[in-house]
């Protein structure tokens, strides 16, 4: 189970706030990318708050209810859509939405312990950890923002463009999405960098 032992390490080497990041959504084929930054007070602990990846979405949304009501914790989050991610790619939209999560946070912390490999440009001190929503209580709690953000999102767009039944895959490239798709051409919150997207379009052109 993920806890503070990173975030005490950062301390002890004189970065008194740290702030835990984390995205979501880099993967579909559509909607955005979403990214949140947490800061955790010393000392919390959780006993179940892991990795939003390995709760059901039953538990993450009582999870978020529960860190986004804390008055200890300060968090804030950041989405980049599906045309800026077409504009400079899904990873350059992923960075810039975990800055973008960050400059929010006032005053801003110290540094910042993001899941995964370090952030090209990032605007504070960070650390790359990898796997770190597995491992730090702040980047699994900033991972649980992000997904549930997200994903309340698609539902709002699943009713916006319900033939394309966001609601069930939240963007994800599985078969019933692929196939409406293919059936009914992209929608705006496509991306249509994405292969599966773009071959759809070059179909429907070539008809």
């Amino acid at each position: 189970m993920p806890n503070l032992a990173h975030e005490r390490k950062l301390i002890r080497e004189g970065f008194p706030v740290v702030a835990g990041i984390d995205e979501a959504g880099r993967g579909p084929l559509a909607g955005p990318v979403s990214a949140a930054a947490v800061v955790l007070p010393n000392g919390y602990r959780h006993k179940i708050l892991n990795d939003s990846k390995k709760l059901t979405e039953k538990t993450r949304e009582s999870l978020y209810e529960e860190i986004v009501g804390d008055s200890r914790i300060r968090w804030a989050s950041a989405m980049v859509d599906a045309g800026e991610i077409d504009r400079i790619n899904v990873l350059q939209a992923t960075w810039e939405a975990m800055r973008r999560a960050f400059l929010q946070l006032d005053p801003p912390p110290d540094i910042a312990l993001i899941d995964g490999k370090p952030v090209k440009d990032f605007p504070t001190p960070h650390r790359g950890l990898v796997k770190g929503d597995s491992l730090s209580l702040s980047i699994a709690a900033a991972s649980i923002i992000a997904k549930v953000e997200r994903d309340r999102l698609m539902h709002r767009y699943a009713e916006q463009y319900p033939e394309y039944a966001f609601e069930r895959h939240k963007g994800y490239g599985t078969l019933i999405h692929r196939e409406a798709i293919l059936k009914f051409g992209p929608c705006p919150i496509h991306r249509r960098s994405f292969a599966p997207v773009a071959e759809a379009v070059s179909k429907a052109n070539a008809k």
